[in-house]
């Protein structure tokens, strides 16, 4: 039994892991250990999702903080958003509001999102919700995809 639990547990430990760091500002694929774990044990396929969405969804709370801690040095000169970009943001994130962090797994702007929602105070329940949505939805199509249930 320990033979087998202690792969499993590592194994969910570390995709969770790879998830949590895929949302952060650290670059990771965690699409890659998910699949990787799939193949290797199809059956736990489950527990495989719960992991990589749960991990991925605490990573996007980690940037929700640090928007709503950074936004405290927007005056300073080394701040890295221009007052123009801020506002320009501001108003697209009022045109799409929270049903934009839906989209927080987009490669590409779906971190940045995460921490703008941080920035403009979004509550974070209403954030945790919609951004759990968007990203479990994205690996469950990823698990449907890897073991054949598209075909």
């Amino acid at each position: 039994m320990d033979l087998i639990l202690g792969p499993l547990v590592l194994g969910h430990a570390g995709l969770f892991a790879a998830a949590f760091l895929a949302a952060t500002v650290f670059p990771f694929q965690s699409e890659l250990v998910l699949v990787g774990l799939l193949v290797a044990e199809p059956a736990h396929w489950a527990t495989l999702l719960v992991a990589a969405s749960v991990g991925n969804t605490l990573g996007s709370v980690v940037n929700w903080g640090l928007g709503r801690l950074i936004i405290r040095f927007g005056n300073r000169r080394w701040f890295p958003v221009r007052p123009r970009d801020y506002e320009r943001v501001e108003r697209w994130y009022a045109r799409w509001g929270v049903w934009s962090l839906l989209f927080a797994w987009l490669p590409f702007g779906g971190d940045a999102l995460t921490v703008v929602a941080g920035v403009l105070r979004t509550p974070l329940l209403p954030f945790i919700v919609l951004v759990a949505i968007g990203k479990t939805a994205r690996y469950a199509l990823l698990v449907a995809a890897t073991l054949g249930w598209l075909a």
